[in-house]
Formats: C-alpha cells, structure tokens, sequence
C-alpha cells in the first residue's frame, strides 16, 4: 500500500525519503517480526519507547518510521521518516487506512462509564440478535465475531488490533459492532480513526485514578468525554452528577435516559422481584417507548443497565416483543451471575473487585431482605493496599459474614493481602472469618450456608485463573462447585 494513503487524514512532515513509498506492514510493537518494507510506528510507553528501536528496525528492513520527535541514529540511512506530533493518535488512523476502513462497513456503538459497560454489551448484542442482526463485540471479557470468541487482554485493544478486528467483522459479513471504550482508550487514542454511530455513557465514579492510569478525578472524566467529541449520536445517563460536565465540548446530538422526569427514556414503578429461581426487577419504560419490562437480575443498576440497551435498540427499531424477550434471556458472565445449588438459599458470582463496585453489589443485594447476606471475596496483589482496606470496611458494614481469602496475590503473600483486608474490617462491627484457599472457602460459605442466605462470591466475576508469582493457574469458580457438588458437599 503506497505511504500517503496511509497518511491522507494525519498532519506529518516528511523528515527523510518519500511518501511514494510502498508499504508491506504496519508495526508497532519492536518484539514482533520485520517484514522487508514495513512501516514501524515509534509509540511512547509507559515502559519503553519505540523511538529506541528505530535504528533497529531500519537496520533490520523497515522502510518507513513513524516518529514524534527526531531520530538522530537514522539520518541518511535508506529509510523513510515521516514525524508528526502523536505517535499513538497517527497509528490509529494509519491502521484504519490499512485495513480498509473497516468501520464504516459497520454500525459501531461505543460505551464507556465506570460501571455497566460489560453488562450493557451483552445486553445490546442480546436484543439485536435476538431481532435479527448480526453483533460483533469487544470488551473487557472477550472479542466476539459470529461464533469466534477471543480471550480479551484489554478492555478496548490497540488501534491497530481494534481496527483488525472492524475488519475481521466486516468481512464476517456483521452489521454492527458493540464495544466497551475504556478512560484508557480514549487517552491513548485507540479509538481514533473512525467515528462512532452511538456513543454510549452510563455512569462515574472515582476510579483508575494512579500512577499509568490517570492523574486525577478530572482527568478520568475528561477522557470519557472524548467519546461525545468522536460519535454522531450520544446517549446519556441523565441522572448522573457528571453527566453536563462530561458533555462539555461535544459534538454530538444527545438523548438522555434514566429514571428522572427529564429522562426522555425513563424507567418508572420499579418492583423488586425474588423467588426461589431469580433475583430480578420489574418496571415500565416511558417516554420514547412505552412498555412494561423484566430483568433477572437485581436491584436498580440492573435497570439503568437494561434502560440504556433499550435507548440503544430503539434506534435500529427493535419491536418491543424482541425487546422483553432478549432482556429476560441475557445473561453475563460473571456479572451478578447465579449459580444454582439449591432453593434453599442463593449463590452468585460477581466481578465486583474494588470498594465502589463491591458496596453497590451489597447494598443492592440488602434491598432484597435475605437471611444472612454473605459475602466471600479477596484482594489483588501488587495493587493499591488502600483498595484492600476500604473493601473489607464495606464488607464488615454491610454483610451478615464475611469470608476472607485469596484473589490473584501475584508476587505478594496471600497472607499479608488478607492482613490488610482484616484491617479495614476491623474498622466495624462485621464477622468474619480467614480462609486463605479460595477453593477452600468456597467449600465452606456452601457447607455452612443457612435457608435465605444470599451468598457472593466477589472479586474473581469471569476470570478463570488465579495469577500466583507470574503464573495463571486454572480456577474457575463455577468448575470448583461443580467439583464440590459432584463430590457430596452439596446437592442441587
């Protein structure tokens, strides 16, 4: 492919060489192979710097560099330097100009927010397929395109990867794409290149704030805002604080939905709804539509969940029947998922791996009246020691009983991760117990169960592994009670 094409919708300079050049790749990473003629794009890292590996890559066959500022060591050598001013910004629209423009063969919906994203996905590529479209998706769990599912690495992969995966779908003969947008994304223009059909906000609240993350509360927000500069059509929950700050600057025509009576999708007479087989919400969607609807999973932000797929679907004129059929049939991994072990008492598994996400998921299951709210869960190593503090506080606060153990310690010890743990939960009045062996505890919160207990097992949601010392073990939740039923411990 000849270089100026690649470059039609970037700002550059041409430091050396010519845009006439014929282009046999599109690398970014200094670890994957050359190929004779290729482009290597110098990305800044928080770890390394591609501009390091540019007299490398020349060396080795490439014949175009990308960079952001001068390359001293290149100079006069047989290679094409193009500079412009963000590396990362012009890979992304390099990429999209590699494979095609592969997103305008696509409707792309974008969601982004601190909490829902996932569940949203699932629910938005439920009720369209179940109307008859065909739904790629990309987000923190997995890639999905047709009956492919990919093991995800990040929430929203690299420009490059994401554009790959446009064009994967396209080719699949897909009409739409679903995807969650991470504050991370938008920072480091992944998602540039292209413009979405519907940009998605569900809600904020402080989070990814640190060191390789973002600097503060402020920052975080400003880049979920970047979404509404780069969609023609965004959709907003109209109950959030934050929501007219984050719109700040935005480009885009705007509809609201939420439970307000400014909401112009509004979900109203919420129900709460328990049986021996669900926890789950009942209520009526008004304003744009007019229906009554059913979700199988419980308390409020199941709603807003629900409500902004709805306010999502309309816009491909999904019959309400279609609608209140994929609702009461979705469901998400490892996202206040329900594992059955008897009618005596209820069992779910959620993701739910820090303070904010972890009182929500308890405070919402309270609302529900059990007998004993029990919650099991643990912290990751090598992670913020605050994190931990704070989760086992809101744990003492709000379960009945509390089982501490193991998450994925990483390089740290177990034992000093759950110490830290019972330090927070020692700020309240909550019982508890220490059981370092997640399979162990596990064993106990179903052995000891009480009729009407709630149980939740948090922290590990969809993961199937357990990272100990660098190195990810096999442990999916769902397989281990399995094992512990088929081995006499319980009977469904």
């Amino acid at each position: 492919m000849r270089l100026l094409d690649l470059l039609e919708n970037i700002s550059f300079k041409c430091i050396q060489g010519t845009v006439d050049a014929e282009v046999s790749a599109v690398i970014y990473d200094s670890r994957k192979e050359v190929v004779p003629g290729c482009l290597f794009v110098c990305i800044e890292g928080a770890k390394s710097d591609g501009h390091e590996y540019a007299e490398e890559m020349a060396e080795k066959g490439a014949g175009v560099l990308v960079v952001s500022r001068p390359v001293e060591a290149v100079k006069g050598k047989k290679v094409t330097v193009i500079q412009v001013e963000d590396t990362r910004y012009a890979l992304a629209f390099i990429s999209a100009a590699w494979f095609g423009h592969p997103a305008g063969k696509l409707c792309v919906i974008g969601i982004t927010g601190t909490k829902g994203k996932t569940t949203t996905t699932y629910l938005v590529k439920s009720i369209l397929e179940n109307a008859g479209f065909k739904v790629g998706l990309i987000g923190t769990i997995e890639t999905v395109i047709g009956e492919e599912h990919v093991h995800a690495e990040n929430t929203t992969p690299e420009s490059y990867l994401l554009q790959e995966d446009f064009a994967r779908m396209a080719q699949a003969g897909l009409d739409a794409v679903v995807m969650e947008v991470s504050s991370q994304a938008l920072k480091l223009h992944r998602t540039q290149g292209f413009v979405f059909d519907y940009g998605i906000f569900t809600n904020l609240e402080p989070d990814h704030i640190g060191e390789n993350e973002h600097a503060s509360f402020e920052e975080y927000m400003a880049c979920k805002g970047l979404l509404f500069r780069q969609c023609r059509t965004g959709i907003v929950n109209g109950d959030d604080v934050h929501t007219e700050k984050l719109l700040e600057g935005h480009t885009c025509e705007v509809e609201t939905y939420g439970t307000g009576a400014d909401c112009m999708l509004r979900a109203e007479n919420l129900e709460l709804v328990q049986t021996p087989g669900e926890l789950g919400v009942n209520f009526h969607v008004s304003g744009l539509m007019d229906f009554d609807a059913h979700m199988p999973a419980p308390g409020r932000f199941s709603v807003y969940n629900a409500l902004c797929a709805i306010a999502i679907c309309r816009h491909f004129r999904v019959s309400v029947p279609d609608i209140q059929k994929a609702l009461k049939d979705a469901h998400v991994k490892g996202r206040i998922e329900r594992v059955r072990i008897s009618d005596q008492f209820t069992l779910l598994i959620d993701y739910a791996h820090n303070a904010m996400a972890l009182e929500s998921l308890l405070s919402t299951l309270k609302e529900y009246r059990p007998g004993r709210l029990v919650c099991m869960f643990g912290c990751g190593g090598n992670r913020s020691r605050q994190r931990r503090y704070e989760m086992g506080e809101v744990s003492g606060r709000l379960a009945d009983f509390t089982v501490i153990t193991s998450d994925n310690p990483r390089f740290e010890e177990p034992q000093d991760i759950i110490a830290d743990i019972r330090e927070g939960i020692d700020r309240t009045d909550g019982e508890y117990v220490e059981i370092c062996d997640r399979r162990e505890a596990i064993a106990y919160v179903i052995s000891h169960a009480e009729k009407g207990d709630l149980i939740v097992l948090a922290g590990k949601g969809h993961e199937d592994y357990q990272e100990i010392r660098g190195v990810k073990y096999p442990m999916d939740e769902r397989v281990i009670i399995q094992e512990l039923l088929d081995s006499g411990l319980a009977h469904i």
